[in-house]
């Protein structure tokens, strides 16, 4: 094949998975499939949207083999086809962050000056000392489909009234979907008008699955390895 001729084959091939993922609704629903697979009415009462806009974003990224479908039941349910989806979404969002001055200012308001996030790594050695706790404040059905390994589950919106179950002689780390979820921030918030020593960790599930960060799924498998990632 011509030099040429090459060129026009293969770039169209990459415009593929660019134009999949340019709708702010496709990366949202990306972002959410990063938690956990589901099916389009739970997607869409995630995403606020209708079951029907839902199923056309899914069948585009289906296209572009981002995601996989399989059915369970009467259901479909879908997930990211690999966790190279994952930090394709990860890698995205830090060229945005980097280039993007609007994306700062808009996580900064939206974070309210709750502080600076803790560092995944000063996280995990201070749970690695028994110095601290890992809270997940994320729906049932995302812990359930892979978590940080040895994190304790309590939804955001049952937090109030789980207190008694966290320890106070220990810091507790918060975490959710991402750097742009809410839940953790509202978590610490929480904890701390109870007394409790709080803070959030700097990103969430995707960001420390993608470093190959002890994790468990659902299949119990711990220390999910995602070295060969870190270069995307």
């Amino acid at each position: 094949m011509a030099h040429r001729a090459f060129k026009d084959t293969l770039y169209p091939e990459f415009a593929r998975v660019a134009s999949a993922l340019a709708s702010p609704r496709r990366l949202e629903l990306v972002d959410l499939l990063a938690q956990a697979p589901r099916g389009v009415d739970a997607l869409a009462a995630e995403s606020a949207m209708s079951a029907a806009n839902v199923s056309q974003h899914l069948q585009v990224l289906k296209r572009a083999r981002l995601v996989a479908s399989a059915r369970r039941g009467t259901s479909v349910i879908y997930r990211l086809a690999g966790p190279d989806v994952v930090a394709l979404w990860l890698a995205l969002r830090r060229v945005a962050e980097e280039r993007l001055p609007e994306v700062e200012r808009l996580h900064r308001d939206a974070m309210g000056g709750g502080g600076e996030p803790l560092a995944r790594d000063e996280a995990a050695r201070l749970i690695k000392l028994g110095h601290a706790v890992l809270l997940d404040v994320r729906p049932p059905l995302e812990f359930q489909a892979g978590h940080v390994a040895g994190a304790i589950s309590v939804p955001l919106d049952e937090l109030e009234g789980r207190l008694d179950e966290l320890p106070r002689d220990r810091r507790i780390i918060a975490y959710c979907r991402g750097a742009y979820c809410l839940f953790a921030d509202e978590a610490v918030a929480l904890l701390r008008k109870h007394g409790f020593e709080a803070e959030r960790l700097d990103g969430g599930w995707p960001e420390w699955l993608v470093e190959g960060r002890p994790v468990r799924t659902d299949g119990g498998a711990a220390n999910m390895a995602a070295s060969r990632l870190r270069t995307v």
